[in-house]
């Protein structure tokens, strides 16, 4: 009997040692090797193989996004008057678009004023210009002139 009661208790402590190690490794290996406790063991080599791989990978994506960093990825384009061109380097665009209203269901006006670099001082009252979103230049300026779409014609 003796060996009975001795049996269990290495068994229970066989059993202690098992979930030991077992519950060191998914504190390791993050949540998803916690949730299966066969797939701990089989996770770290895994991993081990796939940065491997993933390192080889990303040299040729690496090279596209310098591309897209050329051309500044995505960035607002809209077009504008000038209304304003009294600051030095710098106009104030007013742009006019439709919105529908919330609660009466119509179209109405709304416009808005942006101040947009213009590194040369062309563009005057009455130009309507194109502007693209850019980082921040000074406290109010975000976005740079990049085209003239019209001049009024001058009597």
């Amino acid at each position: 009997m003796s060996e009975n009661k001795a049996k269990p208790k290495a068994s229970k402590g066989a059993k202690d040692t098992k979930s030991g190690p077992k519950s060191v490794p998914p504190k390791a290996a993050g949540a998803k090797a916690s949730a299966s406790k066969g797939g701990a063991k089989k996770a770290p080599p895994k991993s081990a193989k796939a940065p491997a791989v993933k390192a080889a990978e990303p040299a040729a994506p690496v090279a596209t996004p310098t591309e897209a960093r050329k051309e500044h990825g995505f960035r607002r384009k809209i077009i504008g008057t000038v209304v304003g061109d009294k600051m030095m380097k710098t106009v104030v665009v007013e742009v006019i678009r439709k919105a529908m209203h919330p609660m009466y269901k119509k179209y109405v006006r709304v416009s808005n004023k942006y101040k947009a670099h213009d590194e040369t001082n062309a563009y005057k009252v009455g130009d309507t210009v194109e502007i693209m979103e850019h980082r921040p230049i000074s406290r109010g300026k975000r976005w740079t002139v990049t085209r003239l779409v019209s001049r009024p014609v001058e009597a």
